[in-house]
């Protein structure tokens, strides 16, 4: 079995609507890179399957993009921080519009992820974006729970990063040594 078949498997055929969704947005030519779980996928040694595709598209472009996804069957729900995209798998997309993110485009770099070539953020702003997630106090505990265990796997496959966290994070770390 293919990655890409395993995923499709997974998310009830999401690998459809993640190809859909990276040809059109490589169609339109605008600046755009997953971040989020998809991308610690990419930069962490062992994946973990995620229903999530969490991405941030030039601010200036995001309407356009909107539109042309939404032609392509994804429906769309507008929000003050993101706009929501679903279509027929299980596959939940979320364009992230906070400001925190808008430099990242630039800085990302061309990945396969589960068999699918897509733009992800860089190493570090993909840690950057995960412990603004992590301190987010107002988040379930749930996920900041998975936040820190995204945080762990990319520093067990890139041990630098630990000198990126904060002193409270670092304390933690050393928790989990032998």
């Amino acid at each position: 079995m293919t990655q890409k078949a395993f995923y499709d498997w997974q998310t009830a055929g999401g690998g459809g609507d993640v190809m859909r969704l990276v040809a059109v947005l490589e169609r339109l030519d605008v600046p755009w890179c997953v971040i989020g779980g998809v991308a610690v996928n990419h930069w962490a040694e062992e994946p973990v399957v995620t229903a999530d595709v969490d991405l941030v598209i030039a601010l200036e472009r995001v309407e356009e993009a909107v539109c042309a996804l939404e032609a392509e069957g994804f429906k769309a729900e507008r929000f003050p921080w993101s706009v929501n995209l679903k279509s027929n798998s299980k596959v939940s997309v979320q364009i992230s519009t906070e400001e925190r993110y808008r430099a990242f485009p630039a800085r990302a770099v061309a990945a396969d992820v589960w068999g699918m070539l897509m733009r992800v953020a860089s190493l570090e702003d993909t840690l950057q974006g995960k412990l603004a997630a992590y301190s987010d106090r107002q988040r379930r505990a749930s996920k900041r729970q998975k936040d820190w265990l995204d945080i762990l796997r990319m520093v067990e496959s890139h041990p630098a990063l630990a000198d990126a966290l904060p002193e409270e994070l670092r304390l933690k770390l050393k928790e989990f040594e032998p």
